[in-house]
């Protein structure tokens, strides 16, 4: 369902605008360019889940900010095969000063929803996020978990056949971490995809069973994730 083909992506660093990427938040130097990505080839098909894993800046979320067609590679070739749903960080895409309600309805016709039939997915949106009366308050009042919590309803009510997932599933609690897995589980049943980021080894464990290690923008290793991750961990020790 997704496959990369020499993929990499080119970011610009202005040292006067300060204008820096979350790829090169790290790097702070002058220059023109460097590369966030660079040479990725990797398969995944479908009902399978796999696990993106590397410190900080190595690539992680700017990969799945292209497998979400957020952002266009400077070369090479991504293909993604589906209806994805993503969440990317705690904020992405909900506006503050809009309730539960009105972001959800928002986010519907941004998914590509008609107006008619975001009106009806909000009633799923409020029922999945178990908002209460907080759905009808502005977001900016929610705490971290509770923007995860509707985050989560939105992505969840297009019904995806590939799930994104970028450390957003740390901010949930107990009880929604659980719903979030049951649900990844129902997808690779169904023959889609899950692709989570993440420091919470023991989670991703337990969604996926393959392992992409990346390290300055580039493959350093891929197979099962036990084997990836330990390969990872003695390298970083």
């Amino acid at each position: 369902m997704i496959v990369a083909e020499g993929v990499g992506f080119r970011f610009l660093f202005d040292q006067q605008k300060r204008v820096v990427t979350p790829a090169l938040a790290r790097l702070r130097r002058r220059g023109t360019e460097t590369w966030g990505l660079r040479g990725v080839d990797v398969v995944i098909q479908r009902g399978q889940g796999v696990a993106l894993i590397g410190p900080s800046g190595s690539g992680k979320t700017t990969l799945l900010r292209a497998m979400a067609r957020i952002l266009v590679p400077d070369e090479g070739r991504l293909t993604v095969e589906g209806r994805v749903a993503s969440l990317l960080s705690i904020d992405a895409g909900l506006l503050g000063t809009l309730t539960g309600r009105e972001n959800a309805l928002f986010l519907g016709v941004l998914a590509g929803l008609s107006r008619a039939a975001s009106r009806v997915a909000v009633e799923g949106v409020k029922e999945r996020s178990r908002l209460g009366d907080a759905f009808e308050r502005p977001v900016s009042s929610y705490s971290q978990g509770m923007r995860a919590r509707l985050g989560f309803a939105v992505a969840d009510e297009i019904e995806p056949e590939i799930l994104l997932l970028d450390e957003v599933h740390e901010a949930l609690d107990h009880e929604f971490r659980a719903i979030l897995e049951l649900r990844a589980h129902e997808i690779l049943a169904a023959g889609g995809v899950v692709v989570a980021a993440g420091h919470d080894h023991e989670m991703l464990s337990r969604l996926c069973t393959r392992g992409l290690w990346l390290d300055r923008g580039r493959v350093r290793g891929e197979g099962e994730f036990e084997e990836t991750r330990s390969e990872y961990l003695a390298a970083t020790a």
